[in-house]
């Protein structure tokens, strides 16, 4: 074990050490850490898109904390501790990784893609009959994951078995198709908000169909446009600063006659 990361387990240790620890830190158990293991993780992968890689390192501080933070809770509990953490996945690794560490042979990147789906399937199935229930092709699929990719990974996994349409052509109908059931359903004389939910929730569901069949990451497709509502709609604020103003004193049609200046100024300069 390297020095810093015999020093980082320590530190751990000490702070849930209840004779002088950190009150904070002996309060939290695995439920209470989660949500700051998704946030630590969200701002790994914003460090990484803003190509600041001193960002990144610091990041991935924070999320390793983590999952130090995990292993002393387990080690408390006598579950299990970093090393045993350490020891299962490098045994996973090994074991999705035939072609490097045994006798299996794979000659692409596609080839190793479906060979690492496949002997997923196979963990999925043998966990599926110690449990007793019958397997399924969705199987594995954590149901805490945000939206977007959740349903990314859901509509991946039933294209696997052949449920999938082939063309994004088809999917653009099925878009239609949704928004159509949408408007009828916001226009309904006795509108009902779950029925409308509903139908929202199917067009999402349809674009990330989109989204995957045009190989493009959904989640990474709205962070973009977020950054990029974010980044325009300052300069908005910025105009109207200029001028003494802020968004409440002006109409609509006037932010968004700012707005269009600002992706002309951004085209102009990329």
């Amino acid at each position: 074990m390297s020095e810093n990361l015999a020093r980082l387990l320590g530190i751990m240790a000490r702070l849930r050490d209840p004779d002088g620890g950190c009150p904070w830190d002996l309060e939290q158990d695995f439920a209470s850490i989660a949500p700051h293991t998704i946030e630590e993780a969200y701002e790994v992968a914003d460090a990484i898109q803003s190509g600041d890689m001193m960002a990144v390192k610091d990041e991935l501080g924070d999320l390793l904390f983590q999952t130090v933070f995990y292993a002393q809770m387990g080690k408390e509990r006598g579950l299990f501790d970093f090393d045993a953490i350490a020891g299962h996945i490098a045994d996973k690794m090994i074991r999705r990784h035939p072609h490097v560490f045994g006798e299996v042979s794979v000659a692409t990147a596609d080839d190793q893609t479906r060979h690492w789906e496949e002997l997923k399937a196979k963990e999925r199935a043998e966990k599926a009959a110690a449990s007793g229930l019958p397997p399924s092709a969705l199987d594995g699929i954590t149901p805490g994951l945000p939206a977007l990719t959740r349903a990314t990974k859901l509509q991946k996994r039933a294209a696997r078995v052949g449920f999938d349409w082939t063309r994004a052509e088809e999917i653009l109908d099925k878009i239609e198709e949704e928004i159509g059931e949408l408007r009828a359903e916001i226009k309904a004389q006795k509108q009902a908000p779950e029925r409308v939910q509903d139908e929202l929730g199917d067009l999402f569901f349809a674009l990330v169909n989109l989204a995957r069949r045009l190989e493009i990451d959904p989640e990474t497709a709205l962070r973009g446009t977020n950054a990029k509502f974010d980044r325009r709609f300052r300069q908005v604020e910025a105009a109207l600063a200029a001028q003494s103003r802020t968004p409440q004193d002006a109409s609509l049609d006037e932010m968004e006659a700012l707005w269009v200046e600002a992706k002309k100024s951004e085209r102009q300069t990329a």
